[in-house]
């Protein structure tokens, strides 16, 4: 189908609409195909003329030609004799693009030659080995051993609509906002044969972002285990310049055992990545410790769909004591509620710093991300032109000047979907203003930072939809505002989020909802009077040592 991440060319095949499909033409470096190779057990110790492997986005044949190959020395070592006919259901490698196909063919006929397969053979094997089709929606017989490449990662607004409609009928995993990765996910999964293994380098968002849920639901619920996971975030592991954020993981249809996990450096090579494969295959107990790579063994792997956290065994045994002594920072006991500010769906309209746009009672002071920069709150003077009270969209009949302010952008906001789908509210905006919110003392915290940033806005103010807010009935909110900017926080948040490139952190709900922490009255007025103190002096390692305190722990793991 589509080929590798990257960079793209467009294209439109067959039946794909009116709307170019997106195609990567990033290929994957030949010592990070022999990785991925070695970790999913396509060995020449195998026999693997009596095995299946599927290749489903072949491009160039970055993975093809290393799959022949090895199947070549293995026919070599264990069937010489046997006929080169027999091997027919050895390869299926497909790609939508015919010049793939094309290229691929005459790189396996070549190859197959030159080992001495005759001629004619050898272009009947290309061609029933290397298909033009597309793997998310052709049939493909299952019962395979193993499945390996690099799947697209395309963004579904690069997917003609009708293409992605169909794509969402055969691959049910993949939902709301999921790339088109994640449906070669679920078909590799599918095909595999009881012990098969799915072996892909990609980008490893899934594993905690929202639109990876139905895929971990799947692999969790389905049958199915992790093996082994190397996160190459920091690696040149393609022939040009990426940012994929890729991890190789393998994946089993078996029963969960244990799990080998690891990290690559920047500086990660083929000597490293041998090391790493070894290390893996060997399935050593004690941890990994090279220069560019680490690795470490879980002696199992989550048992939820949630969002699946990132650590070292100390780490993921550490997050499990807290879930164990500790209740979730949303706590229901102590009136904590975690949300996000108002979207509105056009800002330039809705935002403004002109308090005489529309009526005093519509003009709502508005918490914006440059408030909190500093660390302390400081308003910058925005404005939500607000249509909305207590009891939901106002009547514009009964506000001349906000009417007349959104008559003259009406233009702007009727562009909306939201505007299209509720003709008779087209004023509204996205998320409805909770008025109860401004006035109540709150927590502000900006999604994309390398460290937790909470700022204390005294009230007044409604959050804007690039900021996230903590309210609390029972905490003092600086104390709180001491544990959030802890590193015992941090490294919860760490755990559990996707990470940016430069190793920023993302500060959302659904990750804030993820931390573990004591109950408020379960801390000493000494410790909660030295995480208010920390919190307002910025001082993160004294919030750190308090926050250690509060959740009866003598060190980070």
């Amino acid at each position: 189908m589509l080929t590798e991440p990257g960079g793209s060319l467009t294209d439109t095949p067959p039946n794909a609409g009116t709307v170019p499909v997106q195609y990567g033409e990033v290929f994957t470096r030949r010592w990070i195909v022999e990785l991925i190779l070695d970790l999913c057990g396509y060995s020449v110790d195998t026999d693997l003329t009596a095995r299946r492997l599927v290749e489903p986005a072949i491009g160039s044949g970055a993975f093809l030609m290393p799959v022949l190959d090895r199947l070549l020395e293995a026919k070599e070592k264990h069937s010489p004799d046997r006929p080169w006919d027999e091997l027919l259901p050895a390869i299926l490698a497909m790609d939508v693009q015919p010049r793939h196909v094309r290229t691929c063919r005459r790189l396996v006929a070549g190859r197959l030659t030159r080992s001495g397969c005759p001629a004619e053979t050898a272009n009947r094997l290309a061609t029933a080995w290397v298909r033009e089709g597309d793997f998310l929606l052709d049939r493909v017989a299952g019962g395979v051993d193993y499945v390996v490449g690099n799947p697209p990662y395309i963004r579904i607004e690069d997917v003609a609509p009708g293409l992605l409609a169909a794509y969402r009928r055969t691959c049910p995993t993949m939902g709301g906002r999921a790339d088109i990765y994640i449906g070669f996910f679920e078909r590799g999964l599918d095909l595999l044969d009881e012990g098969g293994t799915l072996a892909f380098i990609c980008a490893d968002r899934w594993m905690r972002n929202q639109y990876g849920r139905r895929l971990r639901e799947k692999i969790v619920e389905g049958g199915f285990a992790v093996d082994s996971c190397l996160v190459m975030h920091d690696v040149a592991a393609f022939e040009n310049e990426v940012s994929a954020y890729p991890a190789i993981t393998v994946l089993k249809r078996a029963p969960q055992g244990e799990v080998g996990i690891g990290e690559a450096g920047e500086s990660f090579d083929s000597k490293a990545a041998a090391d790493f494969a070894a290390w893996s295959n060997l399935r050593a107990r004690g941890p990994l410790h090279g220069a560019t790579v680490s690795g470490s063994r879980l002696p199992h792997w989550h048992r939820t769909a949630d969002s699946w956290p990132d650590g070292t065994p100390e780490v993921l045994a550490w997050l499990e004591e807290l879930q164990d002594r500790h209740p979730p920072l949303e706590d229901r006991g102590a009136g904590t509620r975690i949300g996000i500010g108002v979207a509105t769906g056009a800002d330039a309209v809705y935002i403004t710093r002109d308090a005489e746009a529309a009526e005093p009672e519509r003009m709502l002071p508005l918490a914006m991300s440059a408030d909190v920069k500093s660390g302390t709150y400081a308003w910058t003077g925005h404005y939500l032109v607000n249509p909305w009270d207590e009891d939901g969209l106002v009547d514009l009949d009964e506000w001349p000047r906000l009417s007349e302010y959104l008559s003259r952008n009406a233009t702007a906001v009727l562009r909306r979907s939201i505007s299209k789908r509720s003709p008779a509210s087209w004023f509204r905006t996205i998320d409805r203003v909770t008025s109860s919110l401004t006035e109540q003392p709150k927590l502000l915290l900006e999604d994309m930072k390398r460290q937790p940033n909470p700022v204390l806005e005294p009230g007044g103010h409604y959050p804007h939809h690039n900021l996230y807010y903590l309210v609390s009935q029972k905490w003092d909110l600086e104390a709180l505002g001491g544990l959030l900017l802890s590193e015992v926080v941090e490294r919860q948040i760490s755990a559990y989020c996707v990470k940016m490139r430069g190793k920023t952190l993302r500060f959302q709900a659904q990750y804030l909802r993820r931390v573990h922490a004591p109950r408020p009255e379960q801390i000493s007025a000494s410790v909660a009077e030295e995480l208010v103190v920390a919190f307002r002096t910025r001082d993160r390692a004294a919030a750190t040592a308090a926050a250690l305190r509060a959740y009866g722990m003598n060190s980070l793991p």
